[in-house]
Parts: C-alpha cells; structure tokens; sequence
C-alpha cells in the first residue's frame, strides 16, 4: 500500500503527538505502507512550516526533522506538472496528480479533497488507520 500524505497531515502529527495524523505517522514508520512525496509537496511542508503561527508552536529543530524525514523517507517522484483542475484550489491539484500517477492514496485533512471523488481513494487520517488495520 502506498499514500501521499498532504502537508496538513504532517504538521497535525508535529502539533498533536497523540492524535490520529502521528498515529498515520507511526504506522509508516512502522513499515505497514510507503510514503510517496515530491519536490513540490516537500517545498509546500517546508513552506508551512516557515510561518510564523507554527514557528511558535514547532520547534525549528523538529520542523527540520519532519522535513527531512518526508523527503529522505519517502519515495520521492517527480511532479507530474499535470494542468487537470481536480479540485476547487488548484494549489491541492498536484497532490491529487501524484497519488493518481503513484496508484497511492491520499490521506488530508482538506475537507475540498476529502469531497472529491477522482476514481482514488482519498481518507481522513483516522479512516485511514481504519482502512491499514482492515488489511491482511
């Protein structure tokens, strides 16, 4: 099993140790799926995690540290650069690009993605966790 994992997800594990995005966290530390990232989505946590608001609750050491663990972690794929307009904020269109092109999921917290039916599955974290432990 493979999942993109949005951005948001991982900035909620970072803001909330004990809640349903670090359990996703965990479980792909633990090896129960592959992480798929790209530059952009790497460029985009980076990004997210440089404001001010996070800066005061995220310690720089650990904003570095999920960086890093995203990008060196993942299996990494390059932007597929893909003009569909798959969702109403044409910013979240290369998420959905990459987990179609990956034959991955998408696990966010943007409920517009959460809406979406693009011929993909796309999960809340915790329907996601439901979804690793339905598995053989």
């Amino acid at each position: 099993m493979r999942a993109v994992l949005d951005p948001n997800v991982v900035i909620s594990a970072a803001l909330s140790p004990s809640g349903a995005p670090a359990q996703v966290l965990l479980a792909w530390l633990e090896g129960r799926f592959e992480s798929i990232a790209s530059p952009q989505l790497v460029e985009e946590l980076t990004s997210a995690l440089a404001y001010p608001k996070l800066q005061k609750r995220i310690r720089q050491e650990d904003a570095e540290a999920l960086v890093c663990l995203v990008a060196r972690g993942s299996v990494v794929r390059e932007d597929t650069g893909d003009p569909s307009r798959l969702s109403p904020d044409p910013g979240d269109d290369y998420l959905l690009s990459l987990a179609r092109e990956s034959e991955a999921a998408l696990v966010t917290g943007d409920s517009d993605l959460l809406s979406l039916a693009p011929g993909l599955p796309v999960f809340t974290p915790r329907k996601f966790l439901g979804w690793l432990e339905s598995q053989p």
